[in-house]
C-alpha cells in the first residue's frame, strides 16, 4: 500500500512537470561578414525581448509550445522576422541580417501632394476611430511608403522599418512590423497584418491603476478574448453567445435585369415621328427610383436565432492549432459590455433582434477556407477572416499583448 502511494505521488509529480514544461528559442544573429552583438530580439505580440551577447547569441526561455514570430532589429540593418514553431523541444534558429541601403545611401524623395491625406486615411483605418485612438500617435510616419491605385481605388501602405506607435490610452509603446496594409474605397474593405512588440510606458501608481482599467476594457470582448475562450471551450461562461448571420436575397430589391431595363428605357430618347421633333423629357422621379433600386444591396443579413454549439463548430488541426470551417458569418455577441455612443456613430453598427439590445455584436466571415488559431487567441493568417461590427471598429488603439492576463485571473 505504501509503495502504491509513493508511485501515485511520483506519477502526479511527473504529470505536473510535463504539463508545466517550457522550452526556449535560441540562436545566432549575423550579417554577411560577422556576428552582431547588441541586436534586439522580440517575440511578436508579446512583451518578451532580449539582446544578442558579444558573440551574437540570444536566448528566449520559458516559452510554451506554440507558434512564434521572432523579430530582429539593429541600426543599419533591415528589420527581420521568422516564424518558429515549438512543439516538444527547444528550437535553435539563426538569422542573417541585410544592410539597410536606404539608410546607408542618399535618398531622393519624390514629393507627393496627396501624401498627408493618405497618411491620415491610414491612421484612421489602422489606428482606428475609438476614443483610445485620440491618445495614439505614430512617432515615425516618415518611414511609410504610400501608394494609391486610381484604377482599383486601393490605398496600400508599406515600410521597411518598424513603425513606432505611442498609445497613451493603454500605456504601451508598440514597435509594429507592418506586413501589408490595403484599403479599397469601393468595397470599404480593410486588410492589414503585422507583428507588434509591446513596451510599457512609464506611469505613476495612480496612472497605472487607470491603465489597468482601460486594458481590461480593451481585452474583454475582443477577438483575442473570444478565440482564447473558444479554444478552451469556455465561451458561454465568459459572456459570449454565438449565432449565424445568413446572407439572403434582399426582398426590397427587384431583379438586376428589370432595373437595367427600366433605366435604359427612361434614358432612351423617343423615336422620330414626323418633321418636328419635341425635346425628350426624362421622367426624373422614375429614373431616381430605379437608380436607388440599383444602389440597394443584392443581399442582406438575416439573424439566425438558433445558438451555435461550440462542439459542432470547433475542430483540432494539430496539437497546437484548432480550426473553424463554416458558411455564412459567425455572429458573436458579448453580453458583459454595451456598445458606446461613439461606436453607434461610427457606421459600424450591425442590425440585430430587439431582445439583444445594445450588447456588443461582431461578425466574422471566412474569406478563404478554414480558419486556424492558437491557444492564446492568436490567428495563423489574418486574411482568412473579415470582421464587421465592434471587431472592425476597434483596431491597433485597442490592442493588448498576446500574453495579457486579465486582473481577475492574476
Amino acid at each position: 500500500m505504501f509503495k502504491s502511494l509513493v508511485i501515485s505521488i511520483l506519477f502526479l509529480l511527473i504529470s505536473t512537470f510535463t504539463f508545466a514544461q517550457t522550452f526556449s528559442i535560441s540562436g545566432v544573429i549575423r550579417d554577411q561578414k560577422e556576428t552582431l552583438p547588441g541586436a534586439a530580439v522580440y517575440i511578436s505580440g508579446y512583451k518578451i525581448a532580449t539582446q544578442t551577447d558579444l558573440n551574437g547569441k540570444f536566448s528566449l526561455p520559458n516559452l510554451k509550445p506554440g507558434n512564434y514570430d521572432i523579430l530582429v532589429q539593429m541600426v543599419g540593418y533591415l528589420p527581420f522576422s521568422r516564424n518558429t514553431i515549438i512543439s516538444d523541444k527547444s528550437v535553435t534558429v539563426n538569422f542573417l541580417l541585410k544592410e539597410n541601403t536606404v539608410m546607408l545611401n542618399e535618398v531622393v524623395i519624390r514629393v507627393d501632394p496627396n501624401r498627408q491625406k493618405y497618411i491620415n486615411q491610414f491612421k484612421e483605418y489602422f489606428i482606428g476611430k475609438s476614443p483610445n485612438s485620440k491618445l495614439c500617435k505614430i512617432l515615425n510616419p516618415q518611414v511609410l511608403r504610400v501608394d494609391y491605385d486610381i484604377t482599383n481605388s486601393t490605398l496600400t501602405v508599406k515600410t521597411d522599418e518598424f513603425l513606432i506607435i505611442e498609445n497613451k490610452a493603454l500605456g504601451y509603446r508598440i514597435k509594429y512590423m507592418l506586413d501589408y496594409f490595403e484599403f479599397n474605397s469601393r468595397t470599404n474593405i480593410i486588410y492589414y497584418s503585422g507583428k507588434p512588440f509591446f513596451e510599457e510606458l512609464k506611469a505613476s501608481p495612480s496612472k497605472k491603476k487607470k491603465l489597468i482599467e482601460m486594458r481590461e476594457t480593451a481585452y474583454y470582448g475582443s477577438p483575442q478574448h473570444f478565440f482564447k475562450s473558444l479554444y478552451k471551450g469556455t465561451t458561454a461562461e465568459e459572456g459570449f453567445i454565438i449565432h449565424k448571420m445568413e446572407k439572403v436575397i434582399n426582398p426590397n430589391r427587384l431583379s438586376e435585369s428589370v432595373i437595367d431595363q427600366n433605366i435604359a428605357f427612361l434614358k432612351t430618347p423617343p423615336a422620330k415621328t414626323g418633321i418636328r421633333i419635341n425635346a425628350a423629357k426624362v421622367d426624373t422621379s422614375q429614373l431616381l427610383f430605379w437608380r436607388k433600386q440599383k444602389e440597394m444591396p443584392k443581399f442582406i443579413n438575416k439573424f439566425n436565432r438558433n445558438k451555435i454549439l461550440v462542439d459542432t463548430l470547433l475542430h483540432y488541426y494539430n496539437q497546437d492549432l484548432k480550426y473553424l470551417n463554416y458558411t455564412d458569418a459567425l455572429c458573436v455577441i458579448y453580453t458583459k459590455e454595451r456598445e458606446t455612443p461613439e461606436y453607434d456613430k461610427s457606421g459600424s453598427w450591425i442590425n440585430r433582434p430587439i431582445e439583444i439590445s445594445n450588447y456588443q455584436v461582431s461578425l466574422a466571415r471566412l474569406t478563404q477556407g478554414a480558419f486556424r488559431f492558437y491557444e492564446n487567441g492568436g490567428i495563423l493568417d489574418s486574411r482568412t477572416l473579415l470582421y464587421e461590427g465592434i471587431w472592425a471598429y476597434e483596431k491597433v488603439a485597442d490592442m493588448v499583448p498576446m500574453d495579457y492576463i486579465p486582473l481577475a485571473k492574476r
